[in-house]
């Protein structure tokens, strides 16, 4: 493909599959001795899909591996756009640490190039939240933080006060329904400054009924029966973490206005994760849009980050020049 100076950059290959694994559990294991509540991984997701697509790259010194790239197919309507788009989650990636940025750029060059050849102008990619130098490169090639995970042990968050004629408990199956209107308010919430993260109601109540069938668990603060804030708790979430037998995730939470800054969010967290502690789980992570103010400001002060995921929007003129 291409070459300047020493690096050469060339098609991700199924015969680089073992040094790509590598790779990535190394940077795997290098965030995990900045986060110290991440699990030790020995065997990551599959990554020969990434080779499939034709769109992965990998960086060699000589005959050495240095790095490698890899995304999902391209799909249409990305992030609610009206072009197609492509993601590159936290496995699909990795990099020797000596001269990390320059890589990251030349790898995301080569690929990008590809990617725009074929119509493909949304781009995402989840880094580890204190790799600087590949969060650094990524930012100077035109992409902005979106959102983040981050996770913490079953522990009870500390010196927390009581909150006086707040209940707290799991709702049955059949009770879901209960926080219906908490749910409207979290989707007027994130289709609002500074989210823009818009849904019409009809796409809402399509999204509810799914969502009401798909098995999650529902834990609320109660005042005088009235559900005044929830926490959704499912298996799965972003990342090859979330998916840990030991893990379980947050996949949706709020709180009415009214009723914060009485720590009856905290008083709820702690009740959630005194019933999933019984149960044997060990950990939980939440993952949060960096662009909603509320959640950038309450996640990190009881859960640790470990991720930062960022997009890059490329204009469709660039789709003139062909």
């Amino acid at each position: 493909m291409e070459e300047t100076d020493i690096l050469k950059i060339v098609k991700l290959e199924k015969e680089h599959m073992i040094e790509a694994e590598q790779l990535a559990l190394d940077n795997y294991r290098e965030e995990c001795s900045k986060v110290n509540t991440l699990s030790e991984v020995t065997k990551l997701p599959e990554l020969e899909c990434f080779v499939q697509n034709e769109f992965g790259v990998a960086a060699f010194e000589g005959d050495t591996m240095v790095g490698f790239l890899g995304c999902y197919n391209p799909w249409d309507g990305a992030f609610d756009s009206n072009v197609k788009g492509t993601f590159t989650p936290i496995h699909a990636h990795g990099c020797v640490k000596e001269n990390r940025a320059r890589i990251y750029e030349r790898m995301y060059q080569q690929m990008a190039k590809l990617l725009v050849e074929q119509g493909v102008l949304y781009h995402g990619i989840t880094l580890y939240a204190h790799d600087a130098d590949a969060i650094s490169a990524y930012f100077h090639n035109g992409f902005g933080h979106r959102c983040s995970d981050a996770i913490r042990r079953m522990e009870l968050i500390q010196d927390i006060m009581p909150t006086k004629g707040i209940s707290f408990a799991e709702l049955p199956a059949r009770e879901i329904k209960q926080v219906r209107e908490l749910r409207r308010k979290l989707k007027d919430h994130m289709g609002a400054s500074c989210c823009f993260m818009y849904t019409t109601d009809k796409e809402f109540e399509a999204w509810l009924v799914n969502r009401e069938s798909n098995g999650s668990r529902i834990f609320v603060a109660k005042d005088k029966d009235v559900p005044v804030a929830f926490v959704e708790i499912c298996d799965e979430a972003e990342t090859f973490v979330t998916e840990l037998p030991s893990v379980k995730n947050i996949c949706g939470a709020f709180c009415m206005p009214e009723y914060r800054g009485r720590q009856i969010y905290q008083n709820l967290i702690n009740y959630t994760i005194e019933v999933l502690q019984k149960e044997g789980y060990q950990y939980l992570g939440v993952d949060y849009e960096s662009f909603n103010p509320t959640a950038r400001h309450f996640w990190p002060k009881y859960f640790e980050p470990y991720t930062c995921s960022v997009t890059r929007r490329i204009d469709e003129g660039v789709l003139k020049n062909e």
